[in-house]
């Protein structure tokens, strides 16, 4: 299922243009967004448009991390 946005632009000076993509909230939620998270925008093609996390381990790094911690006692081997 698909979330329809409108694009956004706000006008600062008559060369300054914002554009603002809004994420529903729908959506934010079921990719667990928070405030004030990075993100990427990448440009695929013309008509493709990709966002990624920036500065955060993927699920999988981060519980296997998670694991070699607990196997040494909740300490990061020092």
């Amino acid at each position: 299922m698909g979330f329809i946005s409108k694009v956004q632009v706000i006008q600062r000076g008559p060369t300054n243009r914002q554009f603002y993509f809004i994420c529903p909230a729908p959506l934010a939620q079921a990719l667990e967004m928070e405030k004030g998270e990075k993100i990427e925008w990448v440009v695929v093609d013309k008509h493709t448009l990709t966002i990624r996390r920036v500065g955060q381990e993927k699920p999988e790094e981060s519980k296997k991390e998670t694991t070699r911690k607990a196997k040494r006692g909740g300490k990061d081997g020092r």
